[in-house]
């Protein structure tokens, strides 16, 4: 992005009420569309700055705690990056090497892991119905300890995917979305270049059964709120959490798209602008499954991945092919992926995506993971800034250049 185009997302980020300062972000749906706009401009704008080799330092230290628990690569390196950007320490919580392992209150974890930080960023999203839960009660345990003056600062709790939304990669396809669609970084992050477009959102098969369901729920709670015809398409018993569903159905009808279910791979693919095939477990065996991990049961554990991977084998033919790509809008849809895909050929003897397909799009799918360590960053610096806009004119100002990088 030319340098010139930093003031106007500066200002633009300026006139918008972000309502974001001593707040946490755990759902795109919690947050109104001046919020997601917000996020969207910071994030443009630390993006340029640090292309243009200026510090975005806008912390003076301080802690950015990790709590990952699940495996992770792209956003648990997206959470360092974007808290080494700002200025901020990372610094991951193994809870194996702490109290919680003898009993230590998640209240007061929270409270102790927070003396110092800034932010908590927490992924937690293999138990079904536990996941945000956990995050909003260590959000309340933060926001307790600093209104009774116990912490200094009120860190923000950023979800970094839960079992119900995974609003840091949902906020950054939506970057990439517009991007692409809306004509590249210089359009100020124009959401409305989204409205009346088709995004296929569907199930694709994969050789293994616990993925969760928190990508394809937070692709159709979020991108259901800028006027797009959302379709959802899965095999029968694929299902959702029910209460996203409702979500996806209320956005698209506030913003005048639309959201529509299905059973037909093709028939989501047809004439799309974007196409999302994702596996994800049905909710069903998400319920049993952790109904078992909390029990320890794990032989009848191994049965019921025994029953799903058999229930996933009767739906090879749910792969993102080259003849469904080109039944798509002139054959030529944004295909996305949070990754890692399951590439048949590659990655798996078949999976969710043919090889052709990846590589066609590979890069795409790169520069897509790309906007999440800054779509982080906005995230935190919103939380914890009451004037983002201020503070991001101020570091351009300074231009101080980042040491021991070359400028590109």
């Amino acid at each position: 992005m030319p340098a010139d185009a930093l003031r106007p997302l500066i200002d633009r980020l300026a006139s918008i009420r972000a309502g974001l300062h001593h707040r946490d972000f755990l759902r795109t749906w919690d947050h109104p569309p001046d919020t997601l706009q917000a996020v969207l401009l910071a994030a443009e704008a630390l993006e340029a700055l640090y292309r243009q080799n200026v510090s975005c330092r806008a912390f003076d230290g301080g802690l950015a705690v990790s709590i990952f628990r699940d495996q992770s690569t792209r956003t648990r390196f997206s959470f360092a990056k974007a808290a080494d950007l700002l200025g901020l320490l990372p610094l991951d919580l193994d809870e194996g090497k702490s109290q919680i392992a003898h009993g230590e209150t998640v209240r007061e974890t929270a409270n102790m892991i927070s003396f110092t930080a800034q932010c908590i960023g927490i992924r937690d999203d293999i138990f079904l119905g536990e996941g945000h839960r956990y995050m909003a009660e260590v959000a309340a345990a933060v926001d307790e300890g600093f209104r009774a003056g116990v912490l200094p600062q009120r860190p923000a709790v950023i979800n970094l995917q839960s079992d119900e939304d995974h609003p840091t990669q949902a906020m950054a396809d939506l970057m990439h979305l517009v991007r692409t669609l809306g004509g590249g970084k210089e359009n100020l992050c124009r959401t409305d270049a989204l409205r009346g477009r088709t995004l296929a959102m569907t199930w694709a098969y994969s050789p293994s059964y616990g993925k969760p369901l928190s990508v394809p729920q937070g692709i159709i709670g979020l991108m259901t709120r800028f006027g797009m015809n959302v379709v959802l398409a899965h095999p029968p018993g694929y299902d959702l959490i029910p209460e996203t569903l409702r979500v996806a159905e209320r956005n698209a009808k506030e913003s005048g798209g639309s959201f529509t279910t299905g059973h037909d791979m093709a028939e989501a693919f047809r004439g799309a602008d974007v196409v999302y095939p994702k596996s994800w477990a049905p909710y069903r065996v998400m319920q049993e499954r952790t109904r078992l991990l909390r029990a320890r049961e794990n032989d009848k554990l191994a049965a019921l991945e025994r029953e799903a991977l058999a229930a996933n084998a009767r739906h090879k033919d749910w792969e993102c092919t080259e003849s469904l790509m080109g039944l798509t809008r002139e054959g030529k849809a944004l295909y996305m992926h949070c990754l890692p895909a399951d590439i048949s050929g590659v990655s798996c003897p078949q999976g969710e995506v043919a090889a052709g397909v990846f590589e066609r799009y590979r890069l795409a799918t790169y520069r897509e993971a790309s906007c999440k360590p800054f779509v982080i960053a906005a995230m935190i610096l919103l939380t914890r800034f009451e004037d983002p806009a201020a503070v991001l004119a101020a570091l351009s100002r300074a231009g101080r250049r980042r040491v021991g990088v070359n400028a590109s």
